[in-house]
């Protein structure tokens, strides 16, 4: 099984003071896609500088020539179908067709709460992404939609000339619950978990392991039920919200085994946050550069 590795690149630099060099550096190291937040702030970033994830895309786009590029992930709480759609369309082409849509169903964050609403419960958010992802879904393939739903409508959105990827660029579903899950078995070209979050403080790597593998089992069962086979889908971790933490930055050989044992979880593709000093993501940019160009090579030996 090929095992990819990914990085996200968080959008708290200005472009011209060394935010733009680090997505071609990106590029440089052989990342396989470069993805960044698509959130309003982001906790302890809170108070500080943070750009759009689809201007931030976009830019990284003009700058690279072949580094996959996107959102990990973009959800409901301040997003419309419609008018996400449009960006999508314009962002892959103006990519040439290298843009993937981390999508999920959202959380309690700033996000939640920015445009004056009370956040909605668990239920009313997957609510709301049963009826975002479908529509979408509608947008990206098909020339001119209307829709009429409980949370969302479209009146003869025009989407011409739609997506350089066809039938659409591909999404990353992220889920661990049932009615997510089904989602990403019906609409997804990948899977995307961050684990546990149950275990994050207390848990052990091993009880990490086995959470892994019991919501790659949900996803195959949903899979199942709609005649899908679940290899078709790409199963991506995004590290750093395990038990493990940051530890399998800390070299090359650490890394390597955090990988391998993933790769036989099932995972595809692995995401690494590009290290940022003086936070939740700090790591040493040569043992992470090292890991970027020598980790895959060495898991293949």
């Amino acid at each position: 099984m090929t095992l990819r590795l990914s990085t996200v690149i968080l959008p708290y630099r200005r472009w011209h003071e060394g935010g733009g060099s680090t997505w071609t550096r990106a590029e440089q190291l052989g990342f396989h896609t470069a993805y960044t937040y698509d959130h309003l702030s982001w906790r302890s970033f809170r108070d500080g500088p943070w750009f759009g994830a689809v201007p931030t895309l976009t830019a990284a786009a003009s700058a690279t020539e072949r580094l996959r590029l996107g959102t990990l992930v973009t959800s409901p709480n301040f997003r419309h179908p419609v008018t996400l759609a449009k960006e999508l369309i314009s962002l892959d082409d103006i990519s040439g067709g290298r843009v993937t849509l981390g999508i999920g169903a959202g959380g309690t964050g700033f996000d939640a709460t920015a445009l004056g609403q009370e956040p909605w419960t668990p239920r009313e958010r997957a609510d709301r992404f049963a009826e975002f992802l479908p529509l979408l879904d509608r947008l990206l393939t098909e020339d001119a939609v209307s829709y009429e739903g409980d949370f969302y409508s479209a009146h003869e959105a025009c989407n011409i000339p739609g997506c350089v990827q066809r039938p659409r660029l591909p999404f990353a579903v992220a889920a661990t619950g049932p009615r997510g899950l089904r989602l990403a078995a019906q609409y997804g070209q990948a899977w995307v978990t961050t684990g546990d979050p149950k275990l994050f403080e207390h848990g052990t790597p091993e009880q990490s392991d086995r959470a892994l593998r019991a919501q790659a089992d949900k996803l195959a069962d949903a899979c199942a039920a709609i005649g899908r086979d679940v290899g078709e889908l790409g199963k991506v971790l995004l590290t750093g919200f395990t038990p493990d933490r940051s530890r399998p930055l800390e070299s090359v050989n650490a890394f390597v085994d955090f990988a391998g044992r993933h790769r036989d979880l099932g995972f595809t593709e692995l995401v690494v946050h590009w290290p940022i000093p003086d936070s939740d993501f700090t790591a040493d940019e040569k043992v992470f550069e090292r890991i970027a160009m020598e980790s895959l090579a060495q898991l293949r030996a």
